[in-house]
């Protein structure tokens, strides 16, 4: 299931990021703030089950990072 939010995520960021660059800075940052905050909670487990929980949010915030910057690039592309 979050999986599918998170791909959800990143489409949104995407298509946002294409349409209105601007704009699209803060609900990106925020997403990536509020995976942030998962990624640190998850790391103070113990041993290798902290990096094993951390893991899928950092993932994911590395995903709504690329997905807001090719939304961005993909613009800068246009002709017009």
């Amino acid at each position: 299931m979050m999986v599918v939010g998170i791909v959800a995520v990143c489409v949104v960021i995407a298509v946002l990021a294409f349409f209105v660059p601007r704009l699209s800075r803060h609900p990106q940052n925020g997403t990536q703030r509020t995976l942030g905050f998962g990624s640190r909670a998850g790391s103070k487990a113990p041993g290798p089950l902290g990096r094993l929980l951390s893991k899928p949010f950092s993932s994911s915030s590395r995903a709504v990072g690329r997905s807001g910057s090719a939304g961005r690039r993909a613009r800068g592309k246009m002709p017009f």
